[in-house]
């Protein structure tokens, strides 16, 4: 099968179109033919290395996918044969992908695999830091980097659930998030008293959320790294206190499974409600996944990308 292999770890520039064997499913795994694979700033990530407990070159890149299932590894009985699903797994840049069954679910139905990428990770990071973060109607919530995949699902869903939104994004995307349902958009965190703030950029961004952050009841959901490190010490929340909060879906799908089986469960309800729409990602052909990594590394995408095998 044709697959994209990640060779060094000096960036998307050194992935490779290979030719491997395909994958045989094993006990509590399905094996599905890719019809549309996501990217995600991860994948960008660990082509660098950065990725905490990332893979190590070479690799088969990417992570999320939606497809066919072809073949089932002993003890499934939640899919068979035929059914389209969308999943979470490692090496889905590729025409194959094993996954775990308990880390894919059924398409929603009429919707494509390609419409359907982002519901398993964006829309539920998003859903994820807003019921961590508490979010009440009327409360106000700042969404950082709100014109990618995760920060519109965020924006459409704090609105749903009768926040104030405030986004940030660059000028030349102020209108696409307005568009998402942000009430206010800024190109930094604006000064302000804010109750949640979605930060995954990092960097010196970080900081500027903290001091957003109202005084003891503010809670600060951190779920990405995009801008780089940032650091905040025990003497900063003692006499600036606030709620920190981190979040990996990873983590969270493996430590409270529960939890993320009614995350499931509640996009299933909104996207029966008609609040979350399918997804229009922009397609890449597989050959072009560096070409796609590198525009989303150089923040120059909105919304979500996707390669076709």
């Amino acid at each position: 099968m044709r697959a994209l292999q990640q060779t060094s770890l000096h960036g998307p520039a050194d992935l490779r179109l290979v030719d491997i064997a395909r994958p045989t499913p094993g006990p509590g795994e399905i094996l599905v033919r890719v019809s549309a694979a996501g990217i995600n700033f991860a994948d960008v990530m660990q082509t660098y290395g950065t990725y905490v407990d990332g893979p190590t070159a070479p690799y088969v890149a990417g992570f999320e996918a939606a497809g066919e299932v072809v073949a089932l590894g002993p003890g499934v009985t939640a899919f068979a044969v035929g059914e389209q699903v969308l999943g979470l797994g490692p090496g889905a840049f590729a025409e194959y992908l094993v996954l775990p069954a308990a880390a894919a679910m059924p398409l929603p139905r009429g919707w494509s695999g390609e419409q359907s990428l982002g519901l398993m990770l964006n829309w539920a990071t998003a859903l994820a830091a807003l019921r961590l973060g508490r979010v009440a109607t009327g409360e106000t919530v700042l969404v950082q980097a709100a014109a990618g995949g995760v920060g519109q699902a965020a924006v459409r869903l704090a609105r749903h659930f009768g926040a104030t939104v405030l986004a940030t994004a660059s000028p030349a995307k102020h209108q696409l998030v307005r568009t998402a349902g942000a009430h206010e958009v800024f190109a930094t965190v604006p000064d302000r008293r804010i109750d949640v703030i979605l930060e995954s950029v990092g960097g010196p961004d970080f900081a500027r959320s903290l001091a957003a952050a109202r005084p003891i009841t503010g809670r600060v959901i951190v779920y990405g790294v995009a801008g780089g490190d940032a650091t905040v010490t025990n003497r900063a929340l003692n006499f600036r206190p606030v709620q920190l909060i981190g979040l990996h879906l990873g983590v969270l799908m493996a430590e409270a499974p529960d939890l993320f089986a009614e995350l499931l469960d509640e996009l299933t309800a909104l996207i029966a409600a008609g609040v979350i729409p399918p997804g229009t990602p922009t397609m890449y052909a597989l050959a072009d996944g560096p070409a796609a990594l590198a525009a989303l590394a150089s923040r120059s995408t909105v919304g979500k990308l996707a390669l076709r095998p």
